[in-house]
C-alpha cells in the first residue's frame, strides 16, 4: 500500500536515487533504457533527483538520450568474467546485458553523496553490487525486473544462454561475495511490469514485497505530427502502406517470422512495405535476416532504419504513418512498443506474449495471434488494410488507454511514493 505522497514530501524534502543499468549503449537503445529514461524524467517532475549509472562504452555514441534530457550517466568500467568464448559471443552477451562485474561501480556507489535509495534495473552481479552497497550505506534497495526473470519461455532462455556456451565463468566467486543469488530475496521491494512475473516471484519469495508497475509513455510527445519527417527521411515509403516492427534485430524479437509471411501478404497487397526499426544486437541473426530478404526477393520491399533514439521524430513519424505495428516477439514481459503505437494512434497486431496478453483486448484495442498459426495474423492485416474506419476506432481505444493508465508522469508519481515509503520505513528501523 502506497503512503500519501503529500505527507511524505514534508518528511523527505529531497530524495536522491541511483539507477543502475545493466547495459547502456545509445546506439543499441532498448525498452529497458527507454523505460528508465521516462521514469527519471517523471521523477524529476515530482522533485526526486536521479543519478544514472551505466557500463562504459569503448566508443562515443552519436547521441545520448539521457544527456539530451538533462541527465548525466555516470559510467563505470566493467568486465565480463568469462573465458574461452569468441569475440562475437562476448559482444552478443554485452548487447543483451550479460552478467558483468565492476570494481569501479563499488567505489562510485559508495562515494555518491546524499543517496537515499538505490534502484537497480539489473540482477546478477550488478544487482548484487547494488544490494551490497545499499546495506553498507543503510539505505533501501529496489530491484526492477524489465526483461523477465521467471516468466520466460524455454526457447528464450535457450537463446539468452547460448552466447556463453562453452565458456568458463570465473566470476562466480565475485557473485558469491556480492550475494548475487540473494538480490531478490533481500531487496526492500521488487518492481515488475508484468502480473504473471509478480505471481511467480511471490510464489518463490512469499515474504517479499512485489509491486506491479507498468511502463509508461509521454502521450503528448507521440501525438505531435511528424509525418513530414517520414516523407523526407524515407522517400521510398511515399505512397506505400507499410507494417512496422520496432525492436532490436534479435531472435527474441523474431522479425524473421514477419518476413516469412511477406510473400502471402504481398500477393494480396502488392504495394505493401515492411519497415524494421532497430539496431542489430545479434550479428548471426542479422546476417540470416539479410539472406532471407534476398532469398525472398524483398530487397525493395523491406526498409531497415537501424537504431533510432527514443522519441526521435523519425521514429514517431514512422509509428504515426504505419498501417499497423506488428510485434512478432517470442517473449515480451511488458511490450512498451504497444504503448508507443497506441500513443501514436496506430493499431497493434501482437503475438501472444505475457506482456501483450496483459495489454491487448482482441477486437477492442488490437489483435493477438499465435506464431504457430498465422491465420489470425493475416485476418488482422486484412482488417487494417480493408477497414480503415474500424482500424482507426481500435487505435483510438488504445490511445485512450495510454492517456488514462500509462502516462509516464502518473506512473512516476506512484514509484516516487514507493521510494518515500521505503526511505521513511528505513529511518524507523
Amino acid at each position: 500500500m502506497f503512503v500519501e505522497s503529500e505527507r511524505l514530501v514534508q518528511i523527505l524534502p529531497v530524495i536522491k536515487v541511483a539507477h543502475l543499468l545493466r547495459k547502456y549503449n545509445p546506439d543499441e537503445w532498448g525498452g529497458t533504457e527507454a523505460a528508465v529514461k521516462r521514469l527519471v524524467e517523471g521523477l524529476r517532475r515530482h522533485g526526486t533527483e536521479s543519478v544514472v549509472f551505466g557500463p562504459q562504452l569503448s566508443h562515443v555514441p552519436a547521441t545520448d538520450p539521457f544527456a539530451a534530457s538533462g541527465f548525466k550517466v555516470r559510467t563505470f568500467r566493467a568486465i565480463l568474467p568469462i573465458w574461452r568464448i569468441s569475440e562475437a559471443q562476448r559482444q552478443e552477451l554485452i548487447a543483451i546485458g550479460g552478467n558483468i562485474f565492476s570494481f569501479d561501480l563499488i567505489g562510485q556507489l559508495m562515494r555518491e553523496k546524499g543517496l537515499s535509495l538505490i534502484n537497480t534495473h539489473a540482477t546478477n552481479r550488478l544487482g548484487g553490487t547494488a544490494l551490497t552497497i545499499a546495506r553498507l550505506r543503510k539505505i533501501p534497495v529496489v530491484v526492477t525486473i524489465h526483461g523477465g526473470l521467471f516468466d520466460l519461455p524455454a526457447s528464450v532462455r535457450e537463446q539468452l544462454a547460448k552466447p556463453a556456451r562453452g565458456g568458463i565463468d570465473w566470476g562466480k566467486g565475485l557473485g558469491l561475495f556480492l550475494r548475487s543469488k540473494k538480490v531478490i530475496a533481500q531487496a526492500d521491494a521488487i518492481v515488475t511490469c508484468n502480473v504473471r512475473e509478480a505471481e511467480l516471484i511471490s510464489q518463490r519469495f512469499p515474504r517479499q514485497r512485489v509491486v506491479v508497475q507498468p511502463h509508461g509513455v509521454s502521450a503528448r510527445r507521440y501525438q505531435a505530427p511528424e509525418g513530414e519527417t517520414v516523407d523526407r527521411e524515407y522517400p521510398q515509403l511515399k505512397g506505400h502502406p507499410y507494417l512496422l516492427v520496432l525492436g532490436r534485430l534479435d531472435p527474441v524479437k523474431n522479425q524473421g517470422w514477419l518476413l516469412g509471411q511477406a510473400p502471402e501478404l504481398l500477393r494480396r497487397y502488392p504495394d505493401l512495405r515492411f519497415v524494421l526499426a532497430g539496431s542489430c544486437t545479434n550479428e548471426g541473426y542479422g546476417t540470416g535476416m539479410q539472406a532471407t530478404i534476398a532469398g525472398l526477393g524483398l530487397e525493395d520491399r523491406v526498409i531497415q532504419t537501424g537504431g533510432l533514439p527514443p522519441e526521435d521524430p523519425r521514429l514517431i513519424g514512422l509509428l504515426q504513418r504505419a498501417k499497423g505495428v506488428v510485434v512478432p516477439s517470442l517473449s515480451e514481459t511488458f511490450g512498451l512498443v504497444i504503448l508507443e503505437a497506441w500513443a501514436a494512434g496506430t493499431p497493434v497486431i501482437s503475438s501472444k506474449t505475457s506482456g501483450a496478453l496483459g495489454l491487448v483486448k482482441p477486437g477492442e484495442n488490437g489483435w493477438l495471434f499465435d506464431l504457430e498459426d498465422p491465420a489470425a495474423f493475416h485476418t488482422a492485416v486484412d482488417e487494417i488494410m480493408t477497414k480503415p474506419d474500424a482500424a482507426a476506432a481500435i487505435a483510438a481505444q488504445g490511445m485512450k488507454e495510454v492517456a488514462a493508465t500509462y502516462d509516464s508522469d502518473v506512473l512516476a508519481s506512484k514509484v516516487n511514493e514507493l521510494y518515500a515509503e521505503l526511505i521513511e520505513r528505513g529511518k524507523r528501523l
